[in-house]
């Protein structure tokens, strides 16, 4: 059988059983469609939610970044696994004990207040729909490569299968669907990164075979050390950029985690407060899965690269142009190259691809003597390595048409979860909540699911022209629900001095800085060179536009605690709905919203 068929096959069979599911579990109640009833066991729930997170940024982008740039970019694992430890510790159970559907209207109801609960509304779609835009970016990466046809072809078959699942199905489909879609995408992540483990050190077990040694005796990360210093890089191991901005890309990544609307909503589920904190717990384990693999993964696939870009080593020559073209253990690349996200040029006619860093002073000289006119291998996107990784590894059809079902798994899953988060923030809170609050329950769900569908329709299109690798964009997302929601809901549950003008004004206040910060560091939209601001130029001192959530979220709280002090004191029928919410007075028992 063919690959084309295998993958054909592998991702039909998981596309199929996600709409079977999504049919069995449809949503008959607005209860259903935005909490499932809260009849949610914490352990479905914990690998709903972990099925949930792990997008297309942690599928198929992290470990790339991971492989190409290296230890710092170990604050993608800190950051997104730091986070969930807030959420349980700190949110997650009091905002069950509220007992409201969305974060909007949670915010509104605390700081009594339509406009605060409006201005959450808006925090959260701009947060949700740029964390969309990776997703999406992912889906079509995926289909371009294992199904062959255009990335934008990709985007509309992806978008009808989170279509036919998550409009019809609500949170009631998406939470079992997303069960299903954890155990397909952890199975497809761990199968080949075993199969490279015990390729390159005979331990099967990755995060193990990372610090082991290759077949040499040589440990595998002094093999890989070496490989890319002699090829111009910094070292694998070592840091290679501003220790201020990792820290303040970690504590954006945490706090993003705790303030993102989809992954809340997963908490209002459950049937009671202690299932909360039990389901956060879950949902580590079943994320540490993934995580603690994927250090692993970008390691050996960039040992495998470079070692196939230099089969010699680097003291012999680089692969040939004619091996690329009829070896089979080359044959990944030539299909890759089809999809626009490979490339490579022999520029000075010698009939070799050379791959190494041209910026290196200390290689010009050698680059000059060979004759070597830069980097032939001319496109790389990062975005690709998890899913090449089989390929480059050449493992068997099967273990590949896998890895299809599960990177499009992990990109689904997510924009499901953000697509339901965005539908309930437009019916319930816009609509229902706002502008017809006399809508019965069969308008609703229908309002529900229109919305839905024209989010998806903006994802698609949105997502043809993202600010960057899907790692790279869902952290921006991160970013913003860190500077608008997270201190609005910490505020919120611990504090009864913020009123309702300082959690507006700091919402509206984290959100605009970070906003301009990222639009003027990115030069997305506005201006016209792009090339003039990007992640290597930060704006201001060595803060990327990444790390500004942070930065963002101390102008909430500082212009929140400002603006309370000068305007009139927080009712005291506020101030004692919080101490219920706070203080575990009947604990375990919730209190119901609707």
């Amino acid at each position: 059988m063919d690959q084309f068929t295998l993958n054909l096959l592998f991702v039909g069979a998981s596309f199929a059983l996600y709409i079977g599911i999504a049919i069995w579990a449809r949503a008959g109640s607005t209860s259903e469609f935005y909490a499932a009833g809260r009849g949610v066991h914490p352990v479905t729930n914990g690998m709903a939610t972990a099925a949930d997170w792990m997008s297309a940024a942690s599928f198929i982008s992290m470990a790339g970044l991971i492989a190409f740039t290296g230890y710092d970019n170990s604050s993608f694992l800190m950051g997104w696994t730091g986070g969930y430890v807030l959420l349980a510790l700190l949110l997650a159970p009091y905002l069950r004990k509220f007992g409201k559907f969305t974060v909007s209207e949670f915010i509104g109801d605390r700081f009594y207040s339509s406009t605060a609960r409006m201005v959450a509304v808006i925090c959260l779609l701009v947060a949700s729909i740029t964390y969309v835009i990776g997703q999406m970016q992912g889906v079509g990466i995926a289909f371009g490569r294992f199904l062959e046809i255009d990335a934008f072809w990709g985007l509309l078959i992806g978008s009808c299968v989170v279509f036919a699942y998550a409009v019809f199905g609500g949170m009631k489909g998406v939470t079992y669907t997303q069960v299903a879609q954890y155990c397909v995408l952890i199975t497809a992540y761990t199968i080949p990164a075993v199969f490279i483990s015990l390729q390159l050190t005979g331990n099967p077990i990755p995060a193990l075979g990372l610090f082991g040694s290759t077949e040499s005796g040589e440990p595998l990360l002094v093999k890989l050390n070496q490989i890319v210093t002699d090829l111009g890089f910094a070292e694998y191991t070592a840091a290679h950029g501003s220790t201020i901005n990792m820290v303040l890309f970690t504590l954006s990544l945490m706090i993003g985690t705790a303030g993102l609307p989809h992954v809340i909503m997963r908490f209002f589920t459950v049937p009671r407060v202690s299932d909360a904190r039990w389901s956060a717990g879950w949902t580590l384990v079943f994320i540490a899965l993934l995580y603690l693999t994927a250090p692993a993964v970008g390691a050996m696939a960039r040992l495998n690269i470079s070692e196939l870009m230099w089969p010699n080593g680097t003291s012999g020559e680089a692969v040939s142009v004619e091996q690329i073209e009829s070896d089979p253990e080359y044959a990944w690349m030539a299909t890759w190259q089809k999809t626009g996200l490979l490339g490579w040029e022999d520029k000075n006619g010698d009939g070799k691809i050379q791959y190494y860093n041209d910026a290196n002073a200390d290689l010009q000289a050698k680059a000059a003597e060979n004759g070597w006119e830069g980097n032939e291998l001319t496109n790389f996107n990062r975005d690709i390595l998890v899913l090449a990784n089989p390929e480059i590894a050449s493992l068997p059809g099967w273990v590949i048409g896998l890895v299809a079902a599960g990177g499009l798994a992990a990109a689904l899953s997510t924009a499901a979860g953000l697509l339901l988060a965005i539908s309930s923030a437009v019916s319930h809170d816009l609509l229902k909540g706002q502008l017809t609050p006399n809508m019965s329950e069969k308008s609703e769900l229908l309002a529900a699911r229109i919305s839905m569908a024209a989010a998806i329709v903006v994802a698609v299109l949105l997502g043809l022209n993202p600010p960057g690798f899907a790692a790279q964009t869902v952290a921006l997302a991160f970013g913003l629900a860190a500077a608008s929601i997270f201190p609005a809901l910490m505020m919120g549950i611990f504090s009864t001095r913020i009123n309702n003008a300082g959690a507006v004004a700091g919402m509206l206040a984290g959100l605009v800085v970070t906003l301009l910060y990222i639009f003027l560091h990115k030069g997305w939209f506005f201006i016209p060179d792009t090339n003039s601001f990007t992640d290597a130029d930060p704006l201001l001192g060595p803060i990327k536009s990444t790390s500004f959530g942070a930065i963002g979220a101390a102008v909430n709280f500082t212009v929140a605690y400002i603006v309370s002090g000068m305007t009139k004191e927080t009712p005291q029928e506020i101030k004692d709905l919080v101490e219920s919410v706070r203080i575990p007075r009947g604990a375990g028992v919730a209190v119901e919203g609707h």
